[in-house]
């Protein structure tokens, strides 16, 4: 391994840790650059034993269509969830608990797919099976069960597919 290689074992986890940094901070100087390249560069070195392997992408470009499908779905989930709150009464809800199986089989896809879900407002990933092959998902109203769990697939799974495997 490189001396590259053992200072940045992750160097895009890097650049994002530094730029992260900056961001919080909200200003740019030459002192919050170099403690965000710091942060940036001691984080990923602390962690990277817990880091075995690195994730491959087969298709990076995919990674902005599925960004921009994720934000446009929590925008039109946002305003979904409060038209359920401000005008539906409970008893009108339909809350239910969806099993979606999973083709993925990468744990960083799997768990890029529980994360898109839960961010999603009125659902949430509750469980993944043992063996990794379905995840339990609660929705705020869903009627229909088997429809959200073929939009699940249909939306975010298919996208991860093409990205990770």
């Amino acid at each position: 391994m490189t001396f590259a290689r053992r200072l940045f074992p992750h160097p895009i986890l890097t650049v994002l840790l530094t730029l992260v940094w900056l961001l919080l901070v909200n200003s740019f100087s030459l002192n919050s650059l170099l403690f965000g390249l710091i942060l940036g560069i001691l984080i990923p070195f602390v962690t990277s034993p817990y880091w075995p392997t690195r994730t491959h992408f087969r298709n990076p470009l995919m990674i902005v269509e599925y960004l921009l499908v994720v934000l446009w779905d929590i925008v039109v989930a946002n305003v979904v969830v409060a038209k359920l709150v401000l005008f539906r009464r409970n008893r009108d809800l339909h809350p239910n608990w969806v099993t979606v199986p999973l083709e993925l089989r990468t744990p960083a896809a799997i768990t890029m797919l529980a994360g898109t879900i839960t961010m999603t407002p009125g659902t949430l990933t509750a469980d993944l099976s043992s063996k990794g092959h379905s995840l339990l998902v609660h929705c705020l109203d869903a009627p229909d069960p088997d429809a959200v769990r073929d939009e699940i697939k249909q939306r975010y799974e298919r996208r991860l597919l093409e990205i990770f495997e």
